[in-house]
């Protein structure tokens, strides 16, 4: 790949250096990356299209029912923004583009764990023709959807992003379409731990393709795929590297990013360095209630949530551990059909990270010590947990804990 800088970009396009800085700072150069305070942008790069010319273009698509070229408009932009704690509303505002703003609204709705709410508001967009809002739209309507019980219209939109990931792939496609569809058929199949997707190629491969902080949470499902191929010493360098390389903030991406962290400490039996993790993510999620993740990833944090966050915000614990049953039920009913495993779902929440840990080697003083409670307590939780998966032995837990 060659690159070009800033300036020789700006002379190319006919545009001042300034705004084409900006147009990377604002992540809408595929493959653009900072180094040091320069910006290096693939030479191949294409000049991003005015938003009042793209806008005219996406109307008349729209009435003669065909796709949008918008080669600079990326899924999921709240996902992709970096904005300060505590000032997620302002950005959501802020946005210019009705339509983008719109899909920004819905995953805000995902991410503060109203799925209903998100549900509805990206079911408009799910067939809409222009490609990088119809990704967002159907990542939000699968994942909102395993919250509120709908399981068909999850496998539906899964199949419609299959479909759509299929057909992005033609030489004809623009590079940075291909790698949205990807990244979007990739996290909602690494996410719900379903085989990836190999139509067009891995997310890896195609990574640089995406703005900043899409790049970010793709290095989260990265993260979250080798903890899943219990290499959770790698898991953690592609966390630090993702830390490492960021140049802003981007809170959605950088809480996940935590939570996998914890779970790679959990696995690695190091819960102070993830008690680190979990209250770094905290703070990122607390000042905008951006509170899902702790719940999707709740089963894989190895009691922590109980151990960190129980005392100390007793309130949102109990909205956490709500959206964790409610997200979890969906989980397991698309997880277990499609993978035949056979995860544990008549557990409390308590009882099964007891379990997880459990199955990971800790001892009843292990996880007493590390959920502030008795070891008769654990022995407890541990006894009427393999009564209620009908088996004997500790060492069967493993078979129907999480990975």
């Amino acid at each position: 790949m060659e690159y070009i800088t800033a300036r020789e970009a700006a002379q190319r396009w006919k545009i001042s250096e300034r705004l084409a800085q900006q147009y990377c700072i604002d992540g809408r150069i595929a493959g653009a990356v900072k180094f040091g305070g320069a910006w290096a942008i693939p030479s191949d790069a294409q000049k991003p299209t005015d938003p009042r010319k793209r806008k005219k273009e996406t109307e008349l698509a729209q009435k003669k029912g065909q796709a949008a070229a918008c080669p600079d408009i990326f899924p999921m932009p709240l996902m992709n923004a970096a904005f300060s704690p505590g000032h997620c509303m302002e950005y959501v505002q802020g946005i210019s583009d009705p339509q983008q703003k719109d899909v920004a609204m819905a995953e805000y709705y995902y991410f503060s764990g109203q799925p209903e709410e998100a549900a509805r508001q990206a079911e408009l967009y799910l067939s809409h023709p222009n490609p990088a809002l119809r990704l967002s739209a159907c990542l939000i309507y699968a994942y909102a959807n395993l919250s509120i019980g709908q399981n068909q219209r999850v496998r539906h939109t899964l199949s419609q992003l299959r479909g759509m990931l299929a057909a992005t792939s033609g030489e004809e496609t623009p590079p940075s379409l291909r790698a949205a569809a990807i990244f979007v058929a990739t996290t909602a199949a690494v996410l719900l731990h379903l085989p990836l997707p190999t139509e067009t190629g891995s997310l890896w491969a195609n990574i640089r393709m995406l703005p900043p902080g899409l790049r970010m949470f793709a290095l989260y499902v990265q993260a979250h795929y080798t903890y899943l191929q219990g290499d959770y010493g790698r898991s953690i360098g592609i966390v630090e590297t993702a830390f490492a390389m960021q140049d802003e903030v981007f809170p959605i991406p950088c809480i996940y990013l935590h939570l996998v962290a914890v779970m790679d400490y959990m696995g690695l039996k190091q819960p102070d360095k993830a008690r680190v993790h979990l209250l770094e993510a905290w703070d990122l999620a607390r000042p905008d209630d951006l509170i899902e993740g702790f719940g999707e990833h709740h089963g894989l944090l190895g009691g922590m949530l109980e151990a960190v966050l129980k005392k100390d915000w007793p309130e949102d614990f109990r909205r956490i551990i709500a959206i964790t049953y409610r997200f979890s039920s969906g989980w397991r009913q698309i997880h277990n059909p499609v993978t035949g495993e056979d995860v544990a779902d008549n557990l409390t929440t308590t009882e099964f990270a007891a379990a997880m840990l459990a199955a990971r080697g800790w001892t009843n003083q292990e996880i007493a010590a590390h959920l502030g409670i008795s070891s008769n307590t654990v022995k407890q939780y541990i006894s009427t947990t393999l009564q209620k998966l009908n088996i004997k032995q500790r060492k069967e837990l493993k078979q129907y804990m999480l990975r």
